[in-house]
């Protein structure tokens, strides 16, 4: 039955029609009533509701006055909490609000969907849908609060505790979330996934864990705090408690999706079982935070340009304390990073003590020794590093700058192996303010054109002359302006450092170098040629969508495609859908292309990709990747997850690109190229193509 009303009434008097609305009201199987809200509304104080509400229309007001909205979720039983709904709905409306509202037994107490400038106060969502004993792996959204796609909302002063995830961001940018309790979850306290400008300002946080510690488990499966991924972009974090967590923050990208450019300032992030902070997605930063007594404080393998400033990471890794998961060589440690790449990063005045490892660790790849890749162009800078094990210990390193760090009382304070280019600024007393680098040059430039880097703008506040450090393919240079021609297409890690003796600072650019295509197959302008293949496509309902798109490297457009409906399994990209191309190939060398993608699909691409076909009238030529590879979740360098990758494929095969020739197929005669990638799930993955040649 619906409540709708023609105008506004008064709450006293709304309070009274509810009852008999509450009374007379068709229920739900489970006993449950539902009441669709449309005009202001005003509960029965502290009243006990069985009840659900739902609001699809804007600008109403809803006081709970104390009322607890009742589902059928029962005590104990899993299941009737999973099939129990939502407490309060609030779906495509806008300037909502809610206050001083309960609701428990549900499977989310709220959830807002397609929503703007709702306001959530004063409510508790606490007791419904929580699974402490859960093992590993994802369960759909359940808990306290779910947004999904949901803007300039407010959540505030606010209670979910004893739920499965504390407030679950979806797609959601522009919210405000502060001075909430989202604490004691047996998933996460906040979770965001491509959710985007949030602000979480002092909000208890604690205790997002998943650990049966009578029975001397020892990992707390894959709970945690906070949990932030799939392009999860310029979130602030300020002032939380995210304590006690399986991990405290954890940024993870299981879909190689990387979440940029998020900021916490001044959060604790103590106590963790495993990792207080735990990053892998590039350009982070942290400003003044805790993370002490984890077994790791700051562990961030695979995050390119981080800033560490002010933190404290101490006492983690402690035999009286969390310790799991040793490393060899040094065992725990503050600020870790190992395990991925982390180019341009700067470690400046945190203060690292008493852990029982190292204070600073860093390590390139194990496998190759530093040959595939090394840890490159650091600051590590005024730094107090006390009591450890090891002050800093480092394999494999590149480019690396240390200056006014003091060490006190550790066992060892310097433990540093195969390092190129490590330098140690003199000390000096007074300490003079830190020089700024500044860096002008471009991010995308052509084969045999001269390239030029630009540092003469760099300054240091009291005029004192600056040093010049670039590195660029393994040289380094000591001038303001740096130029060069490239000779070949591909990825490059331009990296300034600039020191005034005692202090530095750093700058980059990722370099892109591209090659003029004389004729490109399909990628400048040519969207409405191509052609699709999807396996599993019974219904024959899926498709791609293929487009033209400005933001391409090479020419004035590049290809951007989707599948969705995606079924699952290979998709199929075929250019010209016609297949009367009639290419001659004789005497080309190679397949060469420019790849890109965005998956929300965990954990990312399965099956070998991306497979290139050349396709003839009686036959085709496949090319690859050996041993099933993927390029797209294992890129030959760490920038790719975010940025455009290069791809070169032998026409001859080799020992990477597996050749395969079915029936006659020749390349005198090519009809058509396809190219196909098979992902996990089922959700839309997007990739962009440019530069599509063979030559």
């Amino acid at each position: 039955m619906n409540a709708q009303f023609p105008c506004r009434i008064p709450g006293a008097v709304l309070a009274v029609l509810l009852a008999s609305l509450v009374a007379g009201a068709a229920a739900e199987p489970s006993g449950l009533r539902e009441l669709v809200v449309t005009n202001d509304l005003v509960l029965e104080k502290e009243a006990l509701l069985p009840m659900r509400l739902i609001v699809r229309v804007s600008h109403v007001r809803i006081d709970g006055r104390g009322a607890t909205l009742v589902g059928p979720g029962r005590s104990g039983d899993l299941k009737s909490f999973e099939s129990a709904g939502v407490g309060v709905l609030v779906e495509g409306a806008t300037d909502v609000i809610v206050t001083n509202l309960k609701a428990r037994g549900f499977a989310t107490g709220l959830v807002l969907r397609h929503a703007k400038a709702v306001s959530i106060e004063g409510c508790d969502f606490s007791d419904n849908y929580h699974n402490p004993k859960h093992g590993w792996g994802e369960l759909p959204p359940r808990g306290g609060l779910l947004l999904e796609d949901a803007r300039h909302c407010v959540i505030r002063r606010n209670t979910a505790s004893r739920v499965w995830d504390g407030i679950h961001l979806v797609e959601s940018d522009d919210n405000l979330i502060e001075d909430n309790d989202f604490s004691r979850c047996s998933n996460t306290c906040a979770k965001l996934w491509r959710a985007s400008r949030n602000r979480f300002l002092r909000n208890n946080l604690s205790y997002g864990i998943r650990i049966d510690r009578a029975a001397g488990e020892v990992h707390a499966r894959d709970s945690t705090c906070v949990l932030i991924e799939t392009g999860s972009d310029d979130n602030y974090f300020f002032r939380n408690d995210i304590t006690q967590g399986g991990d405290g923050v954890f940024i993870r990208p299981l879909n190689r999706w990387v979440s940029k450019g998020n900021v916490f300032v001044e959060n604790d992030t103590s106590y963790a079982n495993n990792n207080c902070v735990e990053s892998w997605s590039p350009g982070n930063t942290f400003i003044r935070n805790k993370a002490n007594h984890g077994s790791y404080g700051f562990w961030l393998g695979g995050s390119d340009q981080t800033v560490l400033i002010g933190n404290e990471a101490a006492f983690n890794g402690r035999p009286e304390g969390n310790h799991h998961a040793p490393e060899g060589g040094f065992g725990h440690g503050g600020i870790v990073i190992v395990g991925g790449p982390a180019s341009h990063t700067v470690i400046l005045g945190n203060d690292l003590h008493h852990n029982n490892g190292a204070g600073i660790a860093f390590r390139g790849d194990t496998g190759s020794q530093g040959r595939r890749w090394r840890t490159e162009h650091w600051i590590v800078q005024g730094n107090r590093i006390a009591s450890n094990r090891f002050g800093i210990w480092g394999r494999w390193g590149a480019a690396m700058v240390a200056a006014a760090n003091t060490f006190a009382s550790n066992v060892n304070d310097l433990a540093v192996q195969d390092v190129s280019d490590w330098v140690t600024l003199p000390a000096s007393d007074p300490l003079p303010a830190a020089p700024r680098a500044t860096l002008f040059g471009p991010e995308v430039v052509k084969v045999g054109e001269p390239a030029r880097f630009d540092a003469t703008q760099s300054r240091d506040p009291a005029g004192r002359p600056l040093r010049y450090r670039w590195w660029l393919d393994g040289a380094s240079m000591d001038k303001p302006i740096l130029e060069r021609v490239f000779q070949e297409p591909g990825f490059h890690r331009v990296s300034l450092t600039v020191d005034n003796g005692s202090l530095a600072d750093l700058a980059w650019r990722d370099l892109l170098v591209v090659a003029p295509v004389v004729l490109e197959l399909g990628t400048e302008g040519q969207a409405a040629r191509w052609g699709v293949e999807l396996e599993l496509n019974q219904d024959g309902k899926a498709r791609i969508l293929f487009q033209d798109d400005p933001q391409g490297i090479v020419g004035g457009k590049c290809l951007r495609f989707t599948p969705a409906p995606y079924p699952g399994a290979y998709a199929t990209a075929i250019y010209p859908a016609s297949r009367d191309a009639r290419w001659n190939f004789t005497g080309k060398r190679a397949i060469r292309f420019w790849i890109r993608a965005l998956n929300p699909n965990v954990p990312g691409y399965q099956n070998a990709g991306p497979v290139v076909r050349l396709l003839g009238a009686a036959g085709q030529i496949e090319y690859k990747p050996a041993k099933d590879a993927n390029l797209l979740n294992d890129p030959p360098f760490s920038e790719a997850r975010w940025t455009w990758m290069p791809v070169t494929i032998p026409l001859a095969g080799d020992a990477f690109w597996q050749r395969r020739d079915t029936g006659s197929a020749s390349l005198e005669r090519i009809d058509a190229l396809s190219l196909s990638l098979d992902s996990w799930g089922g959700d839309p993955f997007t990739v962009w193509l440019d530069g599509l040649t063979v030559e």
